[in-house]
C-alpha cells in the first residue's frame, strides 16, 4: 500500500483489463484504451442510451419533433463537490442529476437531457465510481430524463478530492407566462412544499459534526414532477424556486430584491422536522439558512393558495406543504421574519458558508 490508502499502482500502462483494476489510474484519462474500457464497463453500461452510446463527440438532438409549439429551450448547468461524497439519503451521483433537474424545473420547464462532466482523483475506487453512476442512472430515471454526453478526466492524485461532477440541462418551458424570481408581486401568496434544512443537517451528521446519532436523511429528490403536476392545475405560478446553499432566508431575500418587493414570513409556519430543529439548537445553527435538495418554494396570486397546497400535499414531496407568508410592496425590497414571539425581524442573505461543501 502507499500513503493515503491507495493500492500500489503499476503504471498507466499496465495491461490488466478494467474489470480487474480497484481504482482509477491515469491511464483512464489518456484517452486511450482504458478510458474507452472506463466508458464502456462503468458508465454506458449503466447511463446508456442510443446518444450515448453512439460515441461521437456531440449529441445530435432533433428538437423539430420534440419541442411543442409555444415552447422555448431551457439551459442549465451545474457543478457538484459535496463532501463526503456518500451521506445519508443520497451521494454525489444522485446530487447532481437532481440538483440539475430541479434548476431547469424551477424555471417551470420539463427536463429531457443531461450533460456531465467527471473529474476522477486517480486512485478513486472503481467500486465507488461504480456506486455513483448506478445512483445517477436511478435519478436519471425518476426524474425521466435522459444523459445525452459526457466527458471524463482524471486528475493526478492529491490534485483533487475524490470525484467533481458537472451536469448541464436541458428542457423546455412554456412561453408565457413567464416564471422567474422577477415575477413576485404584491398580494402574492409564498409557500414552501416540506420541511427545511434536512439536507445541511444529514451532511453535518455524516461528516461526523453532529456529536451524536441522527436519523436525518437528506432530501435529495427531482422535483419535475410535482412541478408538473402543480402547473397542471394551477398555471398562474409567478415564481419556483429551490433553496439550496444559503437555504430559506437566502434564496426569499435574492427573490425580494429580483422582483423589487418585500417578502413577510410567519416563522410558527415554517415547516421544520423536531430533529432537524434540535440539531440546530444544539450546534448554533438557523434552519433557515441550511441547504435543501428536495424542497421549492412556491410564490403565486393568494387566490391559487390553497389549491397549490392541495396539489403539492397530494404528492409524496409535497406532502407537508405549507403558505409560510406573502408579498408586499414597501420603499426597500427586504425580507421580514414574526417571529414565535410576535416580533419582527430582517433576515439577510447568508455571510459566509455556514457548512462548506455542501452541494
Amino acid at each position: 500500500m502507499t500513503q493515503a490508502g491507495y493500492p500500489e499502482m503499476q503504471g498507466p500502462n499496465c495491461p490488466l483489463p478494467i474489470s480487474k483494476r480497484e481504482m482509477v489510474v491515469i491511464g483512464h484519462g489518456s484517452g486511450g484504451q482504458l478510458t474507452h474500457e472506463l466508458i464502456r464497463d462503468v458508465f454506458q453500461s449503466r447511463l446508456g442510451n442510443p446518444l450515448l452510446n453512439a460515441g461521437n463527440d456531440s449529441a445530435l438532438l432533433d428538437l423539430s419533433q420534440a419541442l411543442p409549439a409555444g415552447q422555448r429551450l431551457v439551459v442549465s448547468t451545474d457543478a457538484h463537490i459535496v463532501s463526503p461524497l456518500f451521506f445519508p439519503g443520497g451521494d454525489i451521483g444522485r446530487l447532481s442529476v437532481c440538483g440539475t433537474v430541479n434548476d431547469l424545473a424551477m424555471m417551470g420547464a420539463q427536463p429531457r437531457y443531461l450533460t456531465a462532466t467527471f473529474i476522477i482523483e486517480e486512485g478513486f475506487l472503481i467500486s465507488d465510481l461504480e456506486k455513483i453512476v448506478d445512483s445517477m442512472a436511478a435519478a436519471c430515471a425518476e426524474a425521466r430524463v435522459q444523459l445525452v454526453a459526457a466527458d471524463t478526466k482524471v486528475t493526478e492524485h492529491g490534485k483533487s478530492d475524490g470525484i467533481f461532477i458537472s451536469t448541464t440541462g436541458i428542457g423546455w418551458a412554456r412561453s408565457t407566462p413567464r416564471i422567474a424570481g422577477d415575477q413576485a408581486r404584491p398580494g402574492d401568496a409564498v409557500l414552501v412544499s416540506g420541511p427545511m434544512g434536512n439536507h445541511g443537517i444529514a451532511i453535518a451528521q455524516a461528516r461526523g459534526n453532529l456529536g451524536f446519532q441522527s436519523n436525518v436523511v437528506s432530501d435529495t429528490a427531482p422535483l419535475n414532477s410535482l412541478v408538473g403536476q402543480l402547473l397542471a392545475e394551477v398555471p398562474n405560478v409567478h415564481v419556483f424556486r429551490d433553496p439550496t446553499r444559503g437555504g430559506l432566508a437566502t434564496t426569499l431575500v435574492e427573490i425580494s430584491r429580483q422582483s423589487s418587493v418585500t417578502i413577510e414570513l410567519d416563522e410558527k409556519a415554517i415547516p421544520i422536522d423536531p430533529p432537524v430543529r434540535v440539531a440546530c439548537e444544539l450546534l448554533g445553527l438557523d434552519p433557515l439558512y441550511l441547504a435543501n435538495e428536495g424542497k421549492m418554494l412556491v410564490i403565486l396570486p393568494a387566490e391559487f393558495a390553497y389549491t397549490a397546497l392541495r396539489v403539492l400535499r397530494a404528492n409524496p414531496l409535497g406532502n407537508q406543504a405549507a403558505i409560510i407568508g406573502h408579498v408586499t410592496k414597501r420603499p426597500q425590497p427586504q425580507l421580514l421574519l414574526k417571529t414565535t414571539l410576535g416580533t419582527t425581524r430582517v433576515l439577510e442573505m447568508l455571510s459566509g458558508e455556514m457548512l462548506p461543501r455542501i452541494c
